[in-house]
């Protein structure tokens, strides 16, 4: 299958940002009253947007759901701000993400991010990256009526980037990314340094452990 345009996940894929996602859920914890959760523990409730991971380490419990009670939205305005105010203190590039990023942008590939995260930590955390002028289509969790693992982010990126979804390689790191990739029709390579559990059982259509490896996969899915 030829590829023509290429589609990020942000967190866990092109960035390890857990340490000040942890620091942001651990003073909202502290601001009212509650005790601080594991680094490893918040990492479990990654994936599904602020709104979800706010309502999990709320309640330290992955079923947690945001319904907009009273508590949830004061844990969500501080998680907020702290994490405003820290969206790049110990975040950082995974191995050989900037390279690799450089080079597919110099051989013309279109390039898009689509992550859960919302738009407002998205965009600036792009911007204190140094990276948003790489990406021609940025979607986040909060862009669409429907976030990752719907189809719906992966078809508005490929229909902006006018190349056929089934042409646009999804990165990602989770399963939830695999979903994505698998209803818009999309083939996909997983990284398995990511937040995702049990990245090898999920049967993409490549897993590296180094995101330099993308360069060779996507030869070999040209095949």
């Amino acid at each position: 299958m030829p590829i023509t345009a290429l589609a990020f996940d942000l967190d866990g894929t092109l960035v390890d940002s857990i340490a000040d996602l942890a620091r942001a859920a651990n003073l909202a914890r502290a601001d009212l009253g509650l005790a601080p959760l594991e680094v490893a523990t918040v990492e479990s409730y990654v994936g599904d947007g602020a709104a979800s991971l706010v309502a999990r380490t709320l309640a330290n419990d992955y079923a947690a759901e945001f319904t907009g009670t009273s508590s949830q939205k004061e844990a969500m305005a501080r998680f907020d701000t702290h994490y405003k105010q820290g969206l790049k203190i110990a975040t950082e590039f995974y191995p050989a993400v900037q390279e690799t990023l450089h080079t597919l942008h110099q051989r013309g590939y279109p390039l898009a991010i689509v992550t859960n995260k919302p738009e407002r930590f998205t965009l600036p955390l792009l911007a204190l990256l140094g990276i948003h002028e790489h990406f021609d289509c940025v979607v986040a969790g909060d862009t669409l009526p429907q976030k990752k693992p719907s189809a719906e982010p992966l078809l508005h990126v490929a229909d902006k980037l006018g190349v056929p979804p089934g042409e646009m390689l999804m990165v990602g790191d989770s399963k939830n990314d695999l979903l994505a990739a698998r209803a818009a029709g999309s083939p996909v390579v997983m990284v398995d340094y990511g937040y995702g559990e049990n990245v090898a059982d999920m049967a993409a259509d490549a897993v590296i452990s180094n995101f330099g490896e993308l360069l060779d996969v996507i030869e070999q899915l040209k095949l």
